[in-house]
């Protein structure tokens, strides 16, 4: 096999949900193949390097075999080499400003702190 379509790929190795979504991602622009904006039609072979815009994470994988259909998801592992960046670590975040329920509305005083805390408002 020469060449597998993009959007074929990336719904057989699981990175997409259909090929309806991977298409849909390819005319988006959201499928790039060793740094270009990928067609659905676009043929992908093996050594390419796929970068996939998946939400709000992008996935980069480097293409080790070619497959047309579906397989399982240990199977499908076995297909890429994943090289995205691990995460960032989460931060904790402290609410800040919670009110209690049932404290009524702010005072001007609160107001005033939370504007201090928040930044002013643009009026």
């Amino acid at each position: 096999m020469t060449g597998v379509r993009v959007d074929a790929w990336i719904t057989a190795v699981r990175l997409v949900k259909t090929r309806s979504l991977a298409t849909a991602a390819c005319k988006a622009g959201h499928v790039r193949i060793n740094g270009d904006r990928a067609k659905p039609a676009q043929a992908v072979t093996e050594g390419d390097e796929v970068r996939v815009l998946v939400g709000q994470v992008e996935r980069i994988v480097a293409v080790r075999r070619l497959i047309l259909k579906r397989v399982g998801a240990v199977q499908a592992t076995e297909c890429y080499e994943d090289r995205t960046p691990p995460p960032p670590p989460r931060e904790e975040r402290v609410i800040v400003g919670a009110r209690e329920r049932g404290a009524g509305r702010p005072t001007k005083r609160d107001r005033r702190a939370l504007e201090r805390l928040f930044g002013g408002t643009d009026r």
